[in-house]
């Protein structure tokens, strides 16, 4: 079941570019595996899919120390300051970072163990209340500030588009974060590279590649429902 459905996945990934006209290298899939075991994991790895994500930082630290063979994790929840030691130097990306106090809070981490983090600012493009993420019109600020941190690399953007059943509702948040994103890039900040843009889930990834997304973070589609009662 999953190797097939991360197969459909790709398949989907692909008539997306192609309908935008996009090459399928472009964008990079992340399998979110919060809740779900190791084991899925393992059988997805077998067969070469080597980015995951991971909401909780717990759950992400024991799946890093049990994987049987290293594979590049995600941080993709909403990270507290105080998780921040646990996760550095086992991740190759925190897509959440929405705030200059976490983003300190990296940088003097990372500084510690003399690596360089490399981040996605986290956008509330629909501004919802129940999700984390800063507003639109504090993204530039947020990048030029925390451009000036050594230890700190920002990559792109992100954001979690509303739950919706007709994805083409989505459409015009990925829009506006597609501009914004190519807004920063114009700008040629120092120490900001915006070659990641992180949106699109798996009810909606299709829409999102199609405004310009380069990362999708798909869950369900290939892991199937999660038991949120266990």
């Amino acid at each position: 079941m999953l190797e097939d459905n991360l197969a459909k996945v790709k398949k989907n990934i692909e008539n997306a570019c192609r309908k935008a006209g996009r090459d399928p290298e472009e964008v990079t899939l992340v399998a979110v595996s919060k809740m779900k075991p190791l084991e899925d994991i393992e059988v997805l790895r077998r067969i070469g899919q080597m980015e995951f994500g991971e909401n909780y930082v717990q759950e992400l630290c024991e799946k890093e120390e049990h994987v049987s063979a290293p594979v590049h994790w995600h941080m993709i929840g909403h990270l507290q300051t105080n998780k921040v030691k646990y996760i550095l130097d086992k991740v190759v990306l925190i897509h959440s970072v929405d705030s200059i106090h976490l983003a300190k809070q990296i940088e003097k981490e990372a500084a510690k163990r003399n690596l360089t983090a490399q981040i996605l600012l986290q956008v509330n493009v629909a501004e919802e209340d129940t999700k984390f993420g800063m507003d639109t019109d504090e993204v530039i600020k947020m990048a030029e500030e925390i451009s000036h941190f050594p230890h700190v690399h920002i990559r792109g953007l992100m954001t979690s588009a509303p739950f919706v059943d007709d994805p083409e509702e989505n459409r015009c948040y990925f829009r506006k974060l597609h501009k914004l994103f190519v807004d920063i890039g114009d700008k040629n900040i120092d120490n900001v590279t915006m070659d990641i843009l992180s949106m699109g889930m798996t009810n909606d990834y299709e829409v999102a590649i199609e405004e310009g997304a380069t990362m999708v973070r798909v869950g369900t589609g290939i892991f199937g429902e999660r038991n949120y009662n266990k």
